[in-house]
């Protein structure tokens, strides 16, 4: 169970969108991807769900960007990971939604997987982008002096 670079950017950007649109304003992509050290290319690959879903509104041109379409204390982070990663799971055998497993039935470890899995998922949904905001630690004023290692 490990979250991708693509679920765990996909939660910064939208962070740094809601931290910097403002009132009605749109943040640039090459805004969010300097201060975030996203790649723009990057980050095209998840935007498209995030507005599918409603999350993100994207608006092209001169004066375009990204804004948050949802106040960011209802955007959780299970949200996020399930839009762009799908959702988590511990073991293969509980991907599907009837496991067909030959041993599911006396599997000895199965209750322990699905334990987990309900442990990160009812995590990962009390957890809001809001929150995280309000958590932050105060921020360097060039955060692109700060690479992220992984």
């Amino acid at each position: 169970m490990l979250i991708s670079t693509k679920g765990r950017y996909a939660a910064r950007m939208l962070i740094d969108i809601a931290l910097y649109q403002g009132e009605d304003g749109y943040v640039t992509m090459r805004d969010v991807a300097r201060r975030q050290q996203i790649s723009k290319k990057y980050m095209e690959a998840f935007t498209a769900p995030l507005a599918s879903a409603g999350i993100l509104g994207i608006r092209r041109g001169k004066n375009g960007g990204y804004r948050l379409l949802i106040p960011p204390k209802d955007i959780t982070l299970w949200q996020i990971i399930c839009l762009i990663e799908g959702p988590l799971h511990a073991v293969a055998c509980t991907q599907r939604p009837v496991n067909e497993c030959a041993r599911c039935d006396f599997c000895i470890t199965l209750p322990a997987w699905q334990g987990l899995e309900k442990v990160v998922r009812d995590y990962l949904e009390s957890v809001s982008l809001q929150q995280l905001i309000d958590q932050a630690k105060p921020q360097p004023l060039n955060l692109e002096d700060y690479p992220c290692g992984v």
